[in-house]
Order: structure tokens, then C-alpha cells, then sequence
């Protein structure tokens, strides 16, 4: 598997987040996370990303122990967290500029044809991001995140309060990235970003379970008994 986790546990004080979490997901695959808002599923991908660390447990990233070694996180995976990671008063060229920065890739390039192009970004680069939309910031969003050209895409919630095009963009650039062998998780409630898993998880009271895909909708009317 290309990344895989086992008995991860969060624990703030007496209360547990999470509880003994397994997960796996390999090349080409989609898991797609679901469950009732403050369940764990941000946590859970904030884990998994390397940007929080469990209170117990194992993560591996192509056979390496990544918990050990936060350069792995770094180098196999790239977040798109709900929040917005971008420096608000810099220009958006700017911004990508940092994100660009020690990857050994070329933003010149990917301007041309590259993820800035496909999601429009390369048409603001002079603004500065405290002055761009939702929608555009979370495009920015994506663009850093894919700066580094990483194996690995997590994704929290990406289509929220989106407009239609920015998600039928976002839903596009995920299945091609799939195609190319990019794994891809996230934690989504919109139907067509659902639709693209290839495995599906249900996170309940901390709690997570491997689901048939395709059966979210009553999955979740379940929870609302």
C-alpha cells in the first residue's frame, strides 16, 4: 500500500477523538471519507498528512515509517486543509513562489501548462490574496499544494462553498490525477466528490469503518436516526 495507517489514536485529555484507525489506500485509489460534521474526519486527515501528530499508532508512506521521519510527509504528500494556508498579504505569484520553493520544480513551467494554467491561477498572479474570493483562494490552495508534484493528495472538504465551475475543475484534475497513478484521499459531503472513490470510510464517534461504495446516502440517513 502507498500509505497506510494502523491503530492511530487521538486523545486531548480523557477525550478520544479517534480510536485504533486503519486505513489503506494505494496508487490510482480514491478513499473518500464521510461522516456528520465534528466526527474527527479533519483530525483524521490533518494525521495523515503530517500535520498533527496521533496520540498512538503507525503511518507508512511507500514502506517508510513516516511518523519517524517528517521529511516523508513532506516529500509524498500534498494537503489541502479547510482552512487557508496562504500568506494573505503577498501577491498570488508570490505565494507560489514559496510553495515552489525547494521542490527542484519550475513554476515558469507549470504556468504554461501545469495545474496554475488548468485552474486558472496564471490569470491573478499580480493580486494579492487578501483581495482574491473563496473560490480563487481555494484555487491557489490547490496550486501550492500540487507545487511539489506529490504521489499523495489529501483533501478536506475541497468543493465547499465553491461555485459550480471551480468544482467541476477540482472533480476533473482529481481523476486525472488518479489516471497517472496519484492517490487521493478526502473528507467530503457533496455527492460528486463522492462519486469519484474507489473505497469509502465512515468515521462515527471516532470510529472507522470501511463502507460498500455508493451506499453514502443511506450510510448517513442511518446516522440520523
Amino acid at each position: 500500500m502507498l500509505i497506510s495507517a494502523k491503530n492511530i489514536t487521538k486523545r486531548y485529555g480523557k477525550n478520544s477523538i479517534l480510536k485504533d484507525i486503519n486505513l489503506e489506500v494505494n496508487k490510482g485509489e480514491c478513499a473518500v471519507i464521510i461522516g456528520s460534521n465534528g466526527c474527527g474526519k479533519t483530525t483524521l486527515l490533518s494525521i495523515l498528512a503530517g500535520s498533527n501528530k496521533p496520540t498512538s499508532g503507525q503511518i507508512s508512506i511507500d514502506g517508510n515509517n513516516a511518523l519517524a521521519n517528517a521529511k516523508v510527509f513532506d516529500r509524498m504528500i500534498g494537503y489541502i486543509p479547510q482552512e487557508n494556508p496562504l500568506m494573505e498579504g503577498l501577491s498570488v505569484k508570490d505565494n507560489l513562489k514559496f510553495w515552489y520553493m525547494g521542490t527542484g520544480r519550475s513554476m515558469e513551467a507549470d504556468l504554461v501548462n501545469g495545474a496554475p494554467v488548468i485552474f486558472g491561477v496564471d490569470k491573478f498572479l499580480n493580486k494579492k490574496v487578501e483581495q482574491l474570493s473563496g473560490g480563487m483562494k481555494k484555487r491557489l490552495s490547490i496550486c501550492a499544494a500540487l507545487a511539489k508534484n506529490p504521489p499523495i493528495l489529501i483533501l478536506d472538504e475541497p468543493g465547499a462553498s465553491l461555485d459550480i465551475v471551480c468544482k467541476q475543475e477540482i472533480k476533473e484534475y482529481i481523476k486525472n490525477y488518479m489516471a497517472v497513478g496519484g492517490t487521493v484521499i478526502l473528507a467530503s459531503h457533496e455527492d460528486y466528490e463522492i462519486g469519484l472513490a474507489t473505497k469509502m470510510y465512515l468515521l462515527n464517534d471516532g470510529v472507522l469503518k470501511e463502507v460498500k461504495v455508493g451506499t453514502h446516502n443511506e450510510v448517513m440517513k442511518g446516522l440520523s436516526r
